[in-house]
């Protein structure tokens, strides 16, 4: 299955701009005092979770922790993903602020309803300053055992070679820019893969070989592309996930401004592959540089009998 009505989201304690991750993501701005931004934060997050438990979503809330200090910790998909085969992954993070986030009480927390077979960290990539930010680096065509990969900083071709090895996923690798010529540092910010569509930038990426490699890629997957602007890209457009709810129905997750920088014609086009949620989280997008989809690590995990 591509999508998963089980998720895990982590409520903030001490959000704010995180100074080690603005280099290499353009999307971040400081803006508001700390207290205010993390009060904000809260709210905007307590208003998400809300809303997906509404539409039928059943979402695992577990606290972050006053210490360490982890300004990121609500963008949990980077340092780890969840599988069906009762795997878990847990990945190399480039910002030494971001390693903190691992946190073994979190997968022993999911152990009561789960199953896991087996944990492969990745971390130890750390050490030889290769990185690979999980659901972040890659976005994954589960169905398809596809893994497209933006290189970035943060995103490492030897890293993701051994996650394919372990996996049995196939890589296509590209580089991606913005509107300005700089990397783009997280392959979910300009591409969302669902079940039978796909939403992409694909003017973020320059090279026409690369493009066509893409393309040709998602059409062997019979996946409708719907593309998106920089412009777009700029609001999340890029940042969705398809995620199902507890009566199977397909419900795609973004934000306000995602939804708002839509075209009607790209609505409709959504709109056949599930029904369009949103949330107003204004200030993690601006000062966290992530949206909908970053805040969200899908549990495949089979569960315990």
């Amino acid at each position: 299955m591509q999508s998963t009505s089980h998720l895990l989201m982590i409520r903030p304690v001490s959000f704010g701009f995180n100074e080690q991750t603005a280099v290499s993501n353009a999307f971040q701005t400081k803006l508001g005092e700390k207290n205010e931004v993390q009060e904000k934060a809260l709210t905007e997050f307590n208003n998400m979770v809300t809303v997906l438990r509404n539409n039928g979503v059943d979402v695992t809330v577990i606290d972050d922790t006053p210490e360490p200090h982890t300004p990121d910790s609500i963008f949990p998909n980077n340092w780890v993903s969840f599988h069906s085969d009762g795997n878990i992954f847990l990945y190399p993070m480039q910002a030494e602020n971001r390693r903190l986030e691992r946190r073994e009480d979190i997968i022993n927390q999911l152990e009561d309803c789960f199953k896991v077979h087996h944990i492969v960290d990745l971390s130890r990539f750390e050490h030889d300053h290769k990185f690979l930010e999980g659901t972040g680096s890659m976005v994954l065509d589960r169905i398809g055992k596809i893994a497209y990969a933006c290189i970035s900083p943060r995103t490492d071709k030897d890293v993701l070679a051994v996650f394919c090895e372990q996996t049995g996923y196939k890589a296509v690798c590209f580089d991606a820019v913005d509107e300005h010529g700089k990397a783009i540092y997280h392959t979910n910010v300009l591409m969302c893969v669902g079940s039978k569509f796909v939403v992409i930038c694909l003017d973020s990426i320059p090279n026409p070989h690369e493009r066509v490699t893409v393309i040709e890629s998602l059409q062997s997957t019979r996946k409708e592309i719907i593309e998106i602007s920089f412009e777009q890209m700029n609001q999340f457009a890029g940042n969705m996930l398809e995620v199902q709810n507890k009566n199977g129905e397909a419900l795609i997750v973004m934000s306000q401004s995602a939804f708002k920088s839509l075209t009607e014609v790209q609505k409709t086009a959504l709109g056949k592959h599930g029904r369009l949620i949103y949330s107003n989280i204004n200030t993690i997008e601006t000062n966290g540089g992530g949206s909908a989809r970053c805040m969200i690590a899908e549990v495949h995990l089979p569960f315990e009998q």
